[in-house]
């Protein structure tokens, strides 16, 4: 079987140059971190807009975490519409409507808190682009390498560091329409350029399921549920600390801006490079194992952060090994999904398991804005942190590694 898959892919590449896996998996990895660059334009200008409009510190959390819910509810119909329709039409069709919002922030969006949320809302359109790429590259691989394939995509989060990296420099630099301006034309070139590029793996086959039908049987598996309570804690992590790390650091250490904001982008930085690895070691160790590691180690990591110790070195290696681990915990989130799922069902499965990673990502900044304005202190969220971190890992060890152990005796029982 593997090697009509071979054969099939290599004659579907000598009919379709274009059609390479690594060249659709490098396309989708670009799409992903732009559209991922314009849904974090917000965070590094948190406090500039705290200042300018005299912003409560719950005000400026709801600000940043906003696109972030919105772009992953968003995730659920885009995800089903992509088993529809396909990456090749999803892509562009997001990242042009991306253009939108942004264009909006940069020139009429920033007068006030309600027209920043407004902006904010319709700029989480960008980050439904997760739930396009991972089914289209998902049918590009066989199972064997999509952990890795899965982890090489998901590394395209690495648009938050871009914006980490840029926003506030561009806004010193030209002003505060600069960054949306830059962003806008590079989506306005990306939608062009993959409208023309990608194609569809040889095969596949669109589901001819209303969406709503193809929902409900991606709920019906447990699957579903396992990883999306998982990657709630891993990407949602993630997510929670490339949005409000910077604001964390400012109340924390008494950074400027421009080095908080540094800082947030050396820590996404290193979550995105092991995502990848993560994917790796999931495709050699088993998932469930990786996942439960990278858990374990994000709550030491967040133990010891709630003792707010000095910045240099201490504080800086617990929020660099924490980068790491949810890296590698989220990578190994979709190495489960690729084994696990069915593959007409990855776009829809998705949809729903990035939906929870982002509204993972959403409640810890209103949490933690919280806690702090109320005691001064972040030491309460981090230890939320450690106990849910400790909670999923043990969820992991006993129901999900059972989960794929009956799915590996299922594959060998099918086989003899």
């Amino acid at each position: 079987m593997a090697g009509e898959r071979e054969q099939g892919a290599g004659a579907s590449e000598a009919a379709h140059p274009g059609g390479r896996p690594m060249a659709m998996l490098a396309v989708a990895t670009v799409g992903f971190a732009l559209n991922f660059w314009a849904w974090a334009l917000l965070s590094p200008l948190g406090p500039r807009f705290k200042d300018a409009l005299h912003l409560t510190t719950f005000e400026q959390a709801l600000l940043v975490a906003v696109p972030v819910v919105v772009g992953s509810l968003g995730r659920i119909p885009v995800g089903a519409l992509t088993d529809r329709f396909g990456g090749r039409v999803m892509f562009p069709v997001v990242s042009a409507a991306t253009i939108v919002p942004v264009l909006f922030l940069g020139w009429a969006g920033q007068s006030s808190f309600a027209a920043l949320l407004i902006g904010g809302f319709f700029l989480g359109i960008g980050g439904t682009a997760f739930a396009v790429g991972v089914p289209f590259v998902n049918a590009w691989f066989p199972p064997e390498r999509r952990g890795l394939a899965l982890g090489v995509f998901g590394a395209g989060m690495g648009g938050t560091a871009i914006s980490a990296l840029t926003t506030v420099k561009l806004v010193d630099w030209g002003g505060t329409a600069t960054p949306f301006g830059v962003t806008a034309l590079v989506l306005a070139v990306y939608t062009a350029v993959s409208a023309l590029v990608l194609r569809e793996a040889p095969g596949r086959a669109a589901s001819a399921e209303p969406a709503a039908r193809r929902l409900a049987e991606a709920a019906r598996l447990g699957v579903t549920w396992q990883a999306s309570a998982l990657y709630a804690v891993a990407f949602g992590g993630y997510v929670a600390f490339s949005v409000y790390l910077p604001t964390h650091l400012k109340n924390e250490y008494g950074l400027a801006q421009a080095d908080a904001a540094a800082r947030m982008a050396g820590f996404v930085i290193l979550a995105v490079v092991m995502r990848p690895f993560g994917g790796w070691l999931s495709d050699r160790f088993g998932p469930a194992r990786v996942l439960a590691a990278a858990l374990a180690v994000v709550a030491a990591g967040a133990v010891v952060q709630a003792f707010a110790p000095p910045l240099m070195p201490v504080g800086t290696l617990a929020f660099l090994t924490m980068a790491a681990a949810l890296g590698v915990g989220s990578g190994a989130v979709f190495a489960l999904v690729a084994r696990l799922v069915p593959a007409g069902k990855v776009g829809s499965v998705t949809g729903v398991v990035g939906a929870a990673g982002g509204l993972g990502g959403f409640v810890p900044p209103l949490v933690m804005g919280s806690l702090y304005g109320a005691y001064g202190s972040y030491a309460l969220g981090l230890v939320l942190l450690a106990v849910v971190a400790v909670a999923a890992a043990a969820f992991t060890v006993s129901v999900v590694r059972r989960a794929v152990e009956e799915a590996a005796h299922g594959r060998i029982v099918g086989q003899t």
